[in-house]
């Protein structure tokens, strides 16, 4: 925090933080020696490089990450496992259409609802005490899927998996603001970004991680079906694929559940963090309280208080509006880049650049990023649309990396930090919670809409004809550049503290005698 921002708070005031739905009252000591402690705290124990997790940091992302992780993972494996269950249930034929779709998109339905849950619980009764509940969710989920009973076939067994495919969704979705929160809570500012980019990170971990699961079953299986032609063992290995996701979860689930409140130290640089400052109304000897709310309505009327000014309104909906457009675009051109880059005779996926965001994300700032990765991915989106026909397999190739590496050296990754870094302690959970649920909204119009029009007029016809390939990258172009226009009304959030700018807020409300809530 910079030295004239702790300076020009009055002196007679005292914090009192609201983490984990406790209040932890800390005395500020003299304002001189407070910059100091401060300055030391920032030096005391940290690397050159901000890229650099210290042992504590290290752990709460080995434990945060499993979320992301393992919706990866689901993510891949669904295609595989659907393609299974062609053979297992059906015979051989395709599964149906309507079927099919929801089928794929039951994760991401229920993450829409866990998200807005577990966000809002996250705020309203604490993260101690709502973390690890969600990976419950997770594991009683994929539990009962590979559980659907060997006598149920055809829409019986489809129905049964995509309803647990659902109940899935919604502890992974509600592993997004809670993580997101939990681990914001517990950074520096100076490594808070990283942090964040790592956990998102575990994505390209957990694809990674359904690829080998799926090629090492399938290997292991292979004489059976193909030698001896038993094909009803492709039900031990979809069961087995999916089965694998609950060694991470088992693994990290005592570990979030026990996971210890964050610890107020006076000279802690995160001494501003969730706390809210307010004067005595009677004697600046005996400062007056803001006491976190005890109940699920009392967080309500501060959260809608506090969002119905424009001023924080705004930046909600930026939030969720920039998650929505660049999930509307990163699913649509990601659910088909195989069969794409197929098109020019190109065969594999071309890989994710994260970590070119956690590098570069404490130097460049969240902003910077988010907007030159809009303007990007548009660009590289125009030329595809443009010029799809009069392009050599290897300029593709060029362009769609390109396409990719702005994806996720842009909004793709930032739009996961900016909800969990722009609002304040107490409203973090519940508003990281809106943003992402705008997300997989996008992500849901986008595989939906792909999967009802290839049903409908064919696959072959939607990614082979010229119309529809022009179509798709003009209108996700659009899509990319609408985002970086909203993106124009985010603040940068690099080293800056929102319980502290939330404090001033009140603050100046408290002068010109305004509620505060």
């Amino acid at each position: 925090m910079p030295s004239e921002m702790v300076s020009s708070l009055p002196t007679d005031l005292v914090y009192v933080h609201h983490l984990d739905n406790v209040d932890v009252e800390v005395q500020r000591p003299h304002a001189s020696s407070r910059v100091l402690d401060l300055e030391n705290y920032e030096k005391a124990g940290r690397s050159k490089y901000p890229f650099v997790l210290n042992g504590a940091e290290m752990r709460i992302l080995g434990i945060a990450g499993v979320g992301f992780f393992l919706d990866a993972y689901d993510l891949f494996i669904i295609n595989q496992v659907s393609t299974m269950f062609q053979y297992e249930w059906f015979g051989g034929a395709t599964l149906p259409s309507g079927r099919e779709g929801v089928l794929k998109a039951g994760a991401n339905i229920g993450a829409v609802i866990g998200q807005f849950l577990f966000g809002y619980l996250g705020d309203a009764l604490g993260r101690k005490r709502v973390y690890g509940k969600e990976l419950m969710v997770i594991i009683f989920a994929t539990i009962l899927t590979i559980s659907v009973p060997a006598y149920f076939s055809g829409l019986d067994a489809l129905t049964w998996v995509t309803i647990f495919r659902v109940v899935l969704g919604i502890g992974i979705g509600g592993d997004y603001p809670m993580s997101a929160s939990v681990s914001t809570d517990r950074a520096s500012l100076r490594r808070r970004g990283t942090m964040l980019g790592y956990i998102f990170s575990a994505q390209g971990w957990g694809s990674l991680a359904g690829c080998i699961v799926t090629m090492v079953v399938l290997a292991a299986y292979k004489q059976t079906m193909d030698v001896h032609g038993h094909v009803h063992k492709v039900d031990g290995v979809w069961r087995i694929i999916v089965g694998v996701s609950l060694v991470p979860a088992f693994a990290t689930l005592y570990h979030r559940l026990t996971l210890p409140k964050r610890r107020i130290d006076p000279t802690e640089k995160k001494q501003s963090a969730g706390a809210t400052i307010e004067k005595s109304a009677s004697d600046s000897s005996l400062p007056r309280k803001f006491t976190a709310p005890k109940d699920k309505k009392a967080h309500f009327t501060a959260f809608f208080h506090y969002f119905k000014q424009w001023r924080h309104a705004r930046v909600l909906l930026a939030t969720a509006g920039c998650w929505f457009l660049v999930d509307i675009a990163f699913y649509g051109v990601n659910l088909n880049s195989s069969v794409l880059l197929q098109r020019i005779g190109f065969q594999g996926k071309l890989g994710r650049w994260y970590y070119v965001t956690v590098l570069t994300v404490e130097y460049l700032g969240r902003k910077w990023i988010q907007i030159q990765g809009f303007l990007m991915t548009a660009l590289f989106l125009g030329i595809l649309a443009g010029r799809f026909n009069e392009l050599s397999t290897i300029g593709f190739c060029v362009c769609f990396a390109f396409l990719q590496f702005f994806f996720n050296f842009g909004a793709n990754s930032t739009t996961y930090m900016y909800p969990a870094e722009v609002f304040p302690t107490k409203f973090r959970s519940t508003a990281h919670g809106i943003s992402a649920a705008s997300g997989k909204a996008g992500a849901i119009i986008s595989s939906l809409a792909f999967n009802s029009l290839s049903k409908k007029i064919g696959t072959a016809k939607v990614l082979w004809s010229e119309f529809f390939i022009y179509f798709f990258m003009a209108f996700f172009a659009a899509v990319c550049l609408a985002g970086a226009l909203l993106s124009v009304f985010l603040p940068e959030v690099k080293n800056r503290d929102p319980d502290v700018v939330l404090a001033e807020e009140e603050e100046e409300d408290r002068r010109l005698g305004r509620p505060i809530y």
